[in-house]
Order: C-alpha cells, then structure tokens, then sequence
C-alpha cells in the first residue's frame, strides 16, 4: 500500500496542474505496447505516423527509457500549474544537465531495447538530451497536438468539478473521488493497489494531475517531483467511445436534438462554452447557441467564476437527463 500522511500545512498547499510531456510519454507508451490500450479508432490514425518518428528519428531512444509502469523524470519534468505549455515542457527538457540525464538512462535503460546499436548510440552520445528532446517535439507535434486543445478541455473541466468537490465537501472527498480504489484515512491518503510504504508530504502538499491516458491512479513520489497523483479524468470514457454519449434511439435527443442532448449530458459539472466547443469537437458560436436555447428553456442556468462563465443544469435539467434513462 502507499500512505501518503497529509497535514493542515499540506492541504494549503495542494494543487492541480496539468502535464503535456507527461501525457505524451503516456500515449508513447501506449502505441509501443506498453501503456492504456488506445481505441482502435486512435490507434488506426496514429500507429502508421508513430511508426514513421521511429524510423526517421530517434524516438526509439525515448522509448528505450519506459516501461509501462515508469520513466525517467528528464522526459517529463514536474509541471508548474494548469496553464503548462509543451513549449515550456520542452525547454525544460532540453536545458537538463547530461550529467542528470545519463544517470536516469543508465536507471531506466535497462530492457532489451536499450541494446540496440542504434538506440544505445544515442544514449551513449553527448548530445542525447537534444535528440531525444528533437524526437519528442516532433512526436508531439504529430501525435498529440491536434488533439490537445480536446484533451486538455476535458482535463480542465475535471478540475473544474473536483474544485467544486472541496467547496462543497473538502479535500478528503475530492481525494477519494479521483478513484474507488483511494481512501482518505487517520490523516493520510492510502492507496490499496500501488506500493510505496508511507511517505509524509512535509508541508510540501500534493500534486493532482489529470490525465486522459490513465485508467487507473499513478503516483510520483521522488525528487525532483512533488509527490504527485495522476489520475483518470471525467469524460475520457466517452472520449474513448467506450460509449456513446447519446444513445440512439433515445428519449432525450428526440425531445431536444442531438447536440443539445449532448450538451446536457455533457454539462454532469459545471463547463464554460470554450471548455464545451473543445472537449465536444463543436463549433463555439453553435455550443453558444444550444446553450442560450437550453437555458431560455429553464434546463440550464449559469454563473460566473473568475474571468469564465459557467454553465450547470437546473433541477429541471437533471430530472430530464435521469428520466432519459442515459
């Protein structure tokens, strides 16, 4: 079991973030076999373009550094909050010290991989962090890119709905709702299922990140990461297609529309119209749209938090949604 044991200092402390390098070496080590298996519809689009990067360029070096369960921190360095960029991401992977880096590849280096001539000449050479941050870019921009305004919406409205949690209900309910597997015990978080023993977080809180490529809980727990949790975030099921997010026939999608079913469904926490147009692929001035129609029906209303509007159902919004039996 890993225990981490949580103080007053800690909960002031905590925090969200997101992580771009961190997802991408999540989705690497999916198409390599390793990670999540990709739904068939992602991985038929990206498997033919992933196998290109590891012909034409050294991202089999990267590679060689993962197992499914682990990787080295150089490849994807802690993130500072929600707002991290790949850009920022990269530059901190470039600016690793060699020093740094070849201790990790000689750590994580270690399976069949990294014996390959080619592969074990990048690692060896003085200028592995550049071709294997070279490989990464590259990767990212032709694997993960077009999709990450998407992915990052859905991430960011899950933080959305979690921030609510502990307004109404306190960390210890945000933490044990992030999966059933995580309970919130005699001060400390413990995680049935992970290994770690017990580790104070010594004032220091903990880092909540979630990911669309996780279906499960992972955790950091060494330097020169915060001690972290990484976690599935809501919508990613649907994103999968692991189901339809309006089932056909059905009641509400006859009664509304298609989109604004979708819509509805969508808006379980509370979203913004820019959080909704990416995470549903849908052309903002039509999600604003839908969303003045379902609101002058009285099946939503809205608020505003920060710079953002905010979008939730009415009662009568979810009484609609439960009667449609989705």
């Amino acid at each position: 079991m890993l225990r981490f044991e949580v103080s007053v200092e800690d909960l002031l402390r905590s925090r969200f973030a997101l992580s771009p390098a961190m997802d991408l070496c999540f989705l690497l080590r999916s198409l390599a076999g390793h990670g999540r298996p990709l739904p068939q519809a992602w991985a038929t689009r990206l498997l033919p373009a992933f196998e290109r990067l590891r012909r034409d360029t050294e991202l089999d070096a990267a590679l060689a550094l993962h197992t499914s369960q682990s990787g080295p921190n150089f490849v994807a360095p802690p993130p500072r909050g929600l707002g991290q960029t790949w850009a920022e991401d990269l530059a901190m992977i470039r600016a690793t010290p060699l020093e740094a880096a070849r201790h990790e590849i000689v750590t994580h280096a270690t399976g069949p991989s990294a014996r390959d001539p080619r592969v074990r000449a990048v690692l060896d050479s003085t200028d592995a962090v550049s071709r294997i941050a070279d490989a990464m870019d590259r990767a990212w921009h032709e694997l993960l890119a077009a999709d990450w305004p998407q992915l990052r919406a859905i991430c960011e409205r899950d933080v959305v709905y979690r921030v609510g949690v502990i307004g109404e209900h306190g960390w210890a309910t945000a933490i044990e709702s992030l999966h059933p597997g995580i309970a919130w015990h005699t001060g400390g978080i413990e995680i049935g299922f992970l290994r770690g023993g017990t580790l104070p977080l010594a004032g220091d809180g903990l880092l909540v990140i979630p990911s669309v490529f996780v279906d499960h809980v992972a955790a950091h727990m060494e330097d020169p990461w915060p001690r972290t949790l990484i976690y599935s975030a809501r919508g990613t099921a649907a994103l999968w297609g692991e189901q339809e997010t309006v089932p056909q026939p059905d009641t509400l999608t006859a009664l509304v529309g298609r989109a604004r079913a979708r819509l509805l469904l969508a808006l379980d926490a509370p979203a913004s119209t820019s959080h909704l147009s990416r995470s549903l692929a849908m052309a903002p001035g039509a999600v604003g749209d839908h969303l003045a129609i379902l609101r002058g029906a009285g099946l939503l209303v809205r608020a505003r938090s920060g710079r953002s509007v905010l979008y939730r159902r009415t009662p009568l919004g979810e009484a609609l949604v439960a009667g449609s039996g989705t």
